[in-house]
């Protein structure tokens, strides 16, 4: 018994100088899991914090758009932008907040939400169409060889019409029926069968007559 309670003895000196040498590091560790758990625990509630107000707004901003007041989109545009950048609501508002400032007659302020949809969209589809609507804006500024520029670029095939067929109107404005005649085929080619969409193009194609 005595020997056992020798041993059990040496155990715990050796238990309690090993704390004395490690209980600083041990500490510490315990401590930053502690502030790890922590943080991402803030940091989840943050977003959710962030996506719950910007989802408020966005509903503030659709209620404007249907009440035609362009202004307040836009506004709610920029406060989404600046505040709550990370949430998809805010590229969803860039684009409403183009569009009103399109309805306006505002082509920069436009310009200015269209870059930010593409610079900040979370997905290929989402910076696609913000290009579009981009080149759209440019070719009503008379600026073509930018809105080739975008238009040229790569894209998601379920935008490909779309984006032939816009080539296709800022080739006319430039005055190069058959390079527009291709964009236009090509826009017709990729566009669903059963779409009322491809008689508009086809009334495009069309009115450019037979090519050479």
């Amino acid at each position: 018994m005595a020997v056992y309670d020798l041993e059990e003895q040496e155990q715990i000196d050796e238990i309690k100088a090993w704390w004395q040498q490690y209980r600083k590091f041990v500490l510490l560790v315990i401590v930053a899991a502690a502030m790890t758990v922590g943080g991402i625990q803030g940091w989840r509630y943050y977003q959710s914090k962030q996506a719950f107000e910007a989802g408020e707004l966005y509903s503030q901003l659709q209620g404007a758009a249907g009440s035609g007041d362009q202004k307040k989109v836009q506004d709610i545009a920029a406060v989404l932008a600046e505040k709550y950048p990370r949430t998809g609501y805010a590229v969803f508002a860039a684009l409403a907040g183009a569009k009103a400032a399109v309805d306006s007659g505002d082509t920069a302020g436009a310009t200015t939400r269209l870059q930010w949809a593409i610079d900040n969209g979370k997905d290929d589809e989402t910076r696609d169409i913000a290009r579009l609507r981009l080149a759209a804006v440019l070719l009503d500024e008379k600026k073509y060889d930018a809105a080739l520029q975008l238009l040229d670029g790569k894209h998601v095939d379920a935008l490909s019409a779309l984006y032939a067929d816009l080539k296709g109107d800022v080739l006319v404005a430039q005055g190069k029926a058959q390079e527009a005649r291709s964009a236009y085929q090509l826009a017709l080619d990729k566009s669903d069968a059963k779409s009322s969409y491809r008689a508009l193009i086809q009334v495009k194609l069309d009115a450019l007559g037979e090519g050479k």
